[in-house]
Formats: C-alpha cells, structure tokens, sequence
C-alpha cells in the first residue's frame, strides 16, 4: 500500500484544462513584442512555471521587459478565455469526491487565478479553502519551497506527500521537495506523446493518463510501480 496523508494537485493542466488557453495567450503576448516563438518552445520553456519566473526568462533570454500593462492585457484576455472555454479535467470531480485522503492545491499560478480557475469548473468546493500558491514562497517550481510550504501548513511529513503535477518543472520540484509524485498526462496539451516523454525522462514513481484511475492507484501496490 502507498503511504500516503496528504495529496497535492497541481492546478493547471491537472485540475483544470487550462495549458492550451494559457499558452495561446501568452503568446499572443510573446508575439506583439516581436519575439519569435513556436507553441513547442513555449510548452518547453514556460509549462508549470510562475508567472514571475516567465517574465524573468523572457527578459534574460529573448530580450522582452514585459511590462505590468502588457502584464495586465495579457490576463484581462485569459481570464475572458477562462469564463468562455475553460473546462475541468474530465473525471477530476468524480475523483476528488471518492478521494479519502487529504488533499489541497499547489500551483504556480496567482491565487486569484486558481481560485477563478476552480470556480468556473465547479470544483472550488471540494478544494477551498487549501489553496496554495507559489506567490506564498521566495522560490517557484522547480525548486520545492511551494510543496514543502503546503506540507508544513497542512502539518504533513514531505514523505507523506504523493503530488500530481502534468510538467517537468512540477516534478522536479516534487522530487527536490522529498514527495512522491505522479506524472498526470490526460490534458489536452499531452497528447502526441511529447510531454509523456519528458516527463519520463524525470523519472517520476508513475505515469497514468485518466484520472478516474487516480484513487485504486493511491490505494493499491501498483502505485509504487514505475511506468513507463
């Protein structure tokens, strides 16, 4: 059985199908400051990290100061984005309402965002009010302040944590923080395999695709498993 007391969701892109909506935007954004990227790059660079550190890496990388209007366009258009086409995960309700475990948010994204993000998909009753967000910590994913920030308010040993992160920085901040963690891939942003393969790469305990798979894996020996 895995040892588990406290599960930890990632937001974006495991709870709700956000990546795709968020992704286009900030491109959009990237894209009226002259700065050439592909959706691949974006994915590669900029999946599961804070906005903070986004901005930080296009200012030292691509040269592009984003500045706090381009900041305040670009989520006027997501949140509008959000209200119009933002759908949970399929089966994330249904599990988190079978979950017997403890179980709380950690994401890169600002609280108002998670909190809208949840609200809008129904399913900020069966988190609030344990929200974490990477603004709460000095340090983004993928360092592992954010994880070990909501263990130690939810009063659980890091060892005792399985996280559920869609993004390589999220795993890497899982295993940096002493977690186990799954590697969830049933976002629309997953399929072709590309992400499957980084994520693997990490070597995270396991790979599912399903959600609905999530409580017998949290409950039997399989989740000790590597998938591969």
């Amino acid at each position: 059985m895995v040892d588990s007391s406290l599960v930890i969701f990632d937001c974006d892109g495991v709870l709700v199908d956000s990546e795709p909506i968020s992704i286009a935007v900030l491109l959009e954004m990237i894209e009226k400051s002259g700065v050439a990227m592909t959706e691949d790059d974006a994915y590669d660079r900029f999946l599961g990290r804070s906005m903070a550190t986004i901005s930080k890496i296009l200012h030292e990388e691509y040269g592009f100061a984003a500045s706090e209007t381009d900041l305040d366009e670009m989520r006027t258009n997501l949140y509008s984005r959000f209200e119009r086409d933002l759908q949970p995960i399929p089966g994330i309700a249904e599990t988190l309402k079978q979950l017997q475990l403890p179980r709380c948010v950690a994401s890169s994204s600002q609280p108002e965002r998670i909190r809208l993000s949840l609200k809008l998909t129904g399913l900020i009753d069966l988190l609030d009010p344990h929200i974490f967000s990477a603004t709460m910590v000095k340090n983004g994913k993928p360092a592992p302040d954010l994880f070990l920030h909501a263990a130690k308010t939810m009063n659980v040993d890091p060892a005792a944590c399985v996280v559920i992160e869609d993004s390589p920085a999220g795993i890497q901040a899982a295993k940096a923080a002493g977690m186990r963690v799954f590697a969830f891939t049933g976002g629309t942003h997953s399929r072709g395999g590309r992400l499957e393969s980084a994520l693997a790469s990490l070597d995270p305990d396991l790979i599912f695709g399903d959600m609905l798979q999530l409580p017998g894996l949290l409950s039997s020996q399989e989740a000790v498993l590597k998938v591969r």
